[in-house]
């Protein structure tokens, strides 16, 4: 795994890096430290990145720069600060996770379990996904996206007013983490958003599928369907578009 940290304040450099060192063990790959967000931004350019590891003060510059500039891309970021009334504007812009400073090992072990288990997601969703169309970054309300589909390493994220896809950055297992409740891994490639779907069906050859209100049919895996069919029966599961 290559991390970047991205901290001014050398004896927190150190301590973090300690941390990360003892966390992942054999499976850190390349750790890089930077004390300004030009330098690492340029890094995150040119660079493959893992994780990025951000505090939101850095010498009087906003992280919140770099982390708008670079949440296209398609490694997870943990901010790291001591401004905990950002964090809920953070997670908005896809962070996977918010460490309030001071910052224990077991703390940011936390962190990385969610990186390394798919499984667990954080408790606050983003609000915005960020794509990067002609060197420009558009900001995409979740609540616009009907349904994400996997393209190789990417996805393609499908909306309720657009013909054509967008192609986003992040794996299908990395976007699941950061996405709000309502959506819903139904199929290996395919994530819905549960406030689209009007329906369930069995399609021939005894295929499952998410009918959308949108029209689109989203594949969804066997036991996958016998628990949404469960929800649509009891009534927990209700469109809110």
């Amino acid at each position: 795994m290559r991390v970047v940290i991205v901290e001014d304040e050398p004896l927190l450099i150190i301590r973090i890096k300690r941390f990360v060192e003892a966390i992942l063990g054999q499976d850190l790959t390349k750790v890089s430290t930077f004390n300004n967000l030009d330098d690492a931004e340029e890094h995150l350019v040119e660079n493959e990145v893992d994780v990025l590891l951000l505090d939101l003060n850095l010498q009087g510059h906003d992280g919140f720069e770099l982390l708008k500039n670079q949440v296209a891309k398609a490694f997870h970021t943990v901010v790291i600060s001591a401004y905990g009334e950002k964090a809920l504007e953070a997670f908005d812009y896809g962070v996977l996770d918010f460490i309030e400073k001071p910052c224990s090992q077991q703390r940011l072990e936390k962190a990385f379990s969610r990186i390394t288990d798919n499984t667990l997601r954080t408790h606050y969703g983003c609000r915005y996904l960020s794509v990067k169309s002609n060197h420009e970054l558009d900001l995409i309300a979740v609540n616009d996206v009907t349904h994400i589909q996997a393209t190789g390493h990417y996805t393609h994220l499908f909306l309720k007013h657009a013909n054509t896809p967008r192609l986003h950055s992040k794996s299908v297992e990395k976007i699941m983490a950061i996405l709000p409740q309502q959506f819903e891994r139904v199929h290996r490639s395919h994530i819905v958003n549960m406030n689209y779907v009007s329906s369930l069906t069995v399609e021939p050859g005894g295929r499952y599928a998410a009918k959308l209100i949108t029209d689109a049919l989203i594949p969804i895996g066997r036991t996958k369907y016998q628990t949404l069919k469960g929800r649509f029966e009891n009534g927990s599961l209700k469109t809110d578009v």
